[in-house]
Formats: structure tokens, sequence, C-alpha cells
């Protein structure tokens, strides 16, 4: 009799570790989306520790990341997107590049550029004592080193982003704006997201700053944005100074530029109907040529020059 309770014990006790364990397992994948097979042995290192086994994924997959960071840094990265986060008197865009179109889609992707986003707002300058408006141009080398809130690195979070989905990622550039509370600052991207909040991603992506004497216009700023995106401007420009070319489209003077959302008024035109003045502005569209590259370029396309 005590025989047969005892191996009815032990099988009860089994099936409730059993349950417990693919309980245990299920939260883990759902929170880490770690494989199966990698979930259950962090969960049996760890006598089923939760906590401990996800330190442990995450630890063992950023080690992995770092390893195929290395073998992959030297494959071109001609894919990706550019993000854009507005808040409050900061803004901030970044660009990053994969190899494909598939992986700049992906979930893990996305996440990355939110995470790296965040750090550089974090980061950010306040405004010295009688400036209107900061942009700072963020470099490569930078950007690798910014710290972000988990005590890692962008350049931790790049390899781990790697790991995850197999392809290189590199950070390219970013721009942060700090603007005066009395200045207006606003930011989208094209193609515009189904949720563009707290960050807005896609090809092309831009910010800017503005004054409205009248009440604050929130659409005309958000529609000047998509103006800078599509018609691409060089530079704002001063009446009675910059004079509008002969041909209106090659026009990049911006306030000289047919409005892009009604071509029958130039964009100084909208701006005066809504008491508004433009500050600065800033644009990226990923993969583009910029200053620093035609530098680089030039500077490998001179010859070297030997001693006879």
């Amino acid at each position: 009799m005590f025989s047969g309770q005892f191996c009815r014990y032990l099988s009860t006790g089994n099936t409730l570790w059993q349950s417990t364990s693919k309980s245990l397992l299920g939260k883990l994948r759902k929170k880490t989306g770690y494989t199966f097979t990698n979930c259950k042995k962090a969960l049996e290192l760890h006598e089923n520790d939760l906590g401990k086994a996800e330190a442990w994924l995450k630890e063992q997959a950023q080690a992995l990341g770092w390893s195929k960071a290395q073998k992959l840094q030297g494959r071109s990265t001609t894919q990706g997107l550019v993000a854009v986060m507005v808040n409050k008197n900061h803004g901030v865009l970044v660009e990053i590049n994969c190899e494909t179109d598939f992986v700049a889609r992906n979930k893990s992707f996305h996440s990355l550029a939110e995470t790296i986003i965040t750090a550089i707002a974090k980061n950010a300058d306040d405004l010295s004592p009688g400036d209107e408006i900061k942009k700072i141009s963020l470099d490569a080398e930078f950007l690798k080193s910014l710290p972000v809130m988990d005590g890692k690195t962008v350049a931790d979070h790049v390899a781990l982003t790697i790991g995850n989905v197999g392809e290189n990622i590199t950070v390219r550039r970013a721009l942060q704006m700090s603007v005066h509370p009395d200045i207006e600052l606003v930011g989208c991207t094209h193609p515009t997201p189904v949720n563009p909040i707290p960050v807005s991603v896609g090809k092309y992506g831009a910010i800017l700053g503005y004054k409205c004497q009248a009440p604050v216009n929130n659409l005309l700023g958000m529609q000047l944005c998509q103006h800078i995106i599509g018609m691409n401007p060089s530079r704002i420009g001063q009446v009675g100074v910059d004079e509008p070319m002969s041909n209106a489209d090659d026009e990049s003077t911006m306030i000289h530029q047919e409005f892009l959302l009604d071509p029958s008024l130039t964009v100084q035109q909208v701006l005066l109907a809504a008491q508004a003045e433009i500050v600065d502005f800033a644009r990226f569209e990923m993969g583009e040529q910029t200053e620093m590259d035609e530098i680089e370029s030039k500077e490998t396309a001179e010859p070297v020059k030997t001693c006879c």
C-alpha cells in the first residue's frame, strides 16, 4: 500500500513540475523571442529561475551578436531606414542601415532604431543662454559609444540585433536639434507609419523649427515637413536677398519653391498667410550622399605622391 501511494506521489509531483516548466518556458519565449531549445536550456541551467534564465539568454545573445558583427562587418549595407523623434523642444534624426529591405521592415530593427534615437534624445545638450536653436551632427564613431539606459552602448545593441537578424547593421549618422520654448518643433517621415509615436520611421525624414504669431498651427508645421521631404530645399532663403530662379522646377530655396500641397502658392505666400516663419530644418534620405561622403571620396581619389 505504501509503495503504491509513493509511486502516485512521484507521478503527481513530476506532472506538476512539468506543468510549471512548460508555463515558465512559454513565458520566457514570449518575453525574449528566443528559440524553444535555448529557453529550455536556460531554465534547466538555472533551476527554473525566470530572471536568471532571461539574463543568461541575453548574455549568450550578446556574445553571439558580437561574434557575428565581427564576421559581417565588411558586408555592404545599402538598405535601412530613417527614424525621427520629437519630444517638446528636442528633435532627433537618425539613419540606420542594413543589407536587405526585409530586415529594414523587421520588428527587431525598428526596436533598435527606437533604442538609439531615445539614447540620443536623452543625451541631448540644453541650449546655451541667449540661443534660439542648436543643431548638432553626430557621426558613426560618436554614436557607437553613446550610452543607453540599460548601461550598454549603442554598439552593444547593434551587435545584439545583428545576432538576431543575421545581417550587418551600421548606424550611419544622426542629427540633434534643440530649440527655445518659443519655437515649435515638428518632425515626420515618409512613408508615414501606422503608429508614428514615439518614433516615426521611413525612407525619408525631416524635422522643422518654426514660429507662429497667430495661434500655433501644428497642421502647417507637418505640411511644411512634408514639403521638405518632397521638394528637398537646400536652404530657407531670405526675402529681398534671394531671388527666385526662372525655372520653378530647379528652385532649391525653400521660400521660393511651389508649395508641395498647393503648387499655386509659394512657400513664402503660405508662411505670410499663416503669420509663420521657418527658423531651421533638417532632412535625411536613406542612402543619400552626404558632404562627408564627398570629402572622403575626393581624398580616396587623390593620387599618392611618391618621392623621386
